[in-house]
């Protein structure tokens, strides 16, 4: 039982990876389709594209690192 332990930052890596995901996709839907909610300013800058691709890799690399059954070292 004590050698299947699954550290917490792969789960935040998950939640990361996950929420990024879904901002990214958002911002991406935005900037096709050109649909801003009104009074948003600096709209061409695509903030929740940028935000979303670094929760992303953020999680990615949280998911690759503390894997379950890498070697401890």
């Amino acid at each position: 039982m004590h050698g299947s332990r699954i550290a917490i930052w792969f789960f935040v890596g998950v939640l990361l990876a996950v929420y990024g995901g879904m901002i990214m996709g958002y911002g991406v839907y935005e900037w096709v389709s050109g649909s801003y909610p009104p009074g948003v300013q600096l709209t061409n800058l695509h903030t929740p594209v940028w935000w979303g691709g670094l929760l992303e890799v953020l999680g990615i690399f949280y998911l690759m690192k503390f894997r379950p059954g890498k070697a401890e070292k």
